[in-house]
């Protein structure tokens, strides 16, 4: 069976995506480029999203005192270890909130990353001829920005749409649930409705838009979270990524879970694996999926003991069990949203 997507995966898949707009594997670098977030620093609140945990995800080479251009260096030689296959890469802006600054200073924060773009490109092509380029060696060609959805404004949008016709770039919103009770819940600080105008905004400013979603946040039913997948497919985005709710050490949700585990209910592995499978069903099809689930180190988990699993292993089962069932992503899209 071959599926909508030109390929026999059941699902819109991230390395698909890129294929299509590149000709081969795109891998992200993290970058820290020293961003703090107004949802910790008193500007909104000083205690942050109550799930966060920035240190889980930042790989080693990813440090503020290291200059954007070292950390994309060190960057590319940590991937090409662990994914050979991959030689063109995207710069991520990735801890904490990388819009956060005055324009002209997020100006030169990622000039510094379009230099080393350029360094690899010097007549960087259009975007429509990038396939036609040799894949032998490194190549950066583009950015992604990591932002909250109440950090963006008119201005930005229009300097990142201008700078979108040379070089690829795609912002990238923490939206955790499409429940405003959820959100006031772990201290996000900004409702749905700010989420949803800066996806469409960014979307109209012709721009490559992601959103983050969490799984099985206090408060939320299997089946409010499943009703969110109708939410989500109405929204313009370019590409979704799906992480089950992973209890980290020292957050404000741990201290929750240590004193009220009974408040929260964790997936097991099997149960995960359905749940995003059945959420996948009615997601509209055009949307690409980054990733299912979550993967830090295990060092900083209190959680459950199949989150230390590797996502590629997860993500096997996941597709596995499509194939058992006969399903696959927007199968259930039409039904659900007539």
């Amino acid at each position: 069976m071959t599926f909508l997507w030109g390929n026999n995966r059941r699902f819109n898949s991230y390395s698909n995506y890129f294929t299509k707009q590149f000709g081969g594997r795109v891998q992200k670098i993290s970058i820290d480029a020293g961003f703090s977030c107004p949802n910790r620093d008193g500007k909104i609140s000083t205690g942050g999203c109550t799930f966060c945990s920035n240190e889980a995800f930042n790989p080693s080479y990813c440090r503020p005192e290291k200059s954007i251009k070292q950390q994309i260096e060190e960057g590319i030689e940590f991937h090409r270890k662990r994914y050979r296959r991959a030689s063109q890469y995207l710069a991520y802006f990735q801890p904490f909130s990388n819009t956060y600054k005055p324009l002209a200073e997020l100006k030169s924060i990622y000039e510094q990353a379009f230099e080393a773009i350029d360094s690899h490109f010097p007549q960087f092509p259009p975007r429509n001829d990038m396939t036609s380029k040799a894949l032998e060696t490194p190549k950066i060609i583009g950015i992604v920005i990591g932002t909250r959805p109440d950090l963006v404004d008119e201005a930005l949008l229009q300097y990142l749409n201008e700078t979108h016709k040379t070089h690829y770039v795609m912002l990238e919103y923490g939206v955790e649930s499409v429940y405003d009770e959820t959100l006031k819940r772990v201290n996000r600080g900004h409702d749905f409705a700010t989420a949803e105008r800066a996806i469409r905004m960014t979307a109209d400013f012709g721009i490559p838009c992601g959103a983050h979603f969490i799984f099985g946040l206090p408060g939320e039913t299997k089946a409010m979270m499943l009703d969110a997948a109708d939410i989500i497919s109405q929204l313009p985005l370019t590409t979704v990524k799906f992480h089950q709710l992973q209890i980290f050490k020292g957050t404000t949700m741990a201290e929750e879970y240590l004193e009220h585990p009974e408040h929260f209910h964790l997936f097991d592995l099997e149960e995960y694996i359905d749940f995003v499978i059945d959420f996948a069903e009615r997601l509209n099809p055009d949307i690409v999926i980054e990733r299912f689930a979550g993967e830090v180190p295990p060092r900083y988990l209190i959680s459950e003991p199949w989150m230390k699993l590797r996502y590629d292993e997860v993500l096997s089962r996941i597709e596995k069990r499509m194939e058992e069932r006969n399903t696959w992503q927007g199968k259930r899209f039409l039904a659900t949203t007539a």
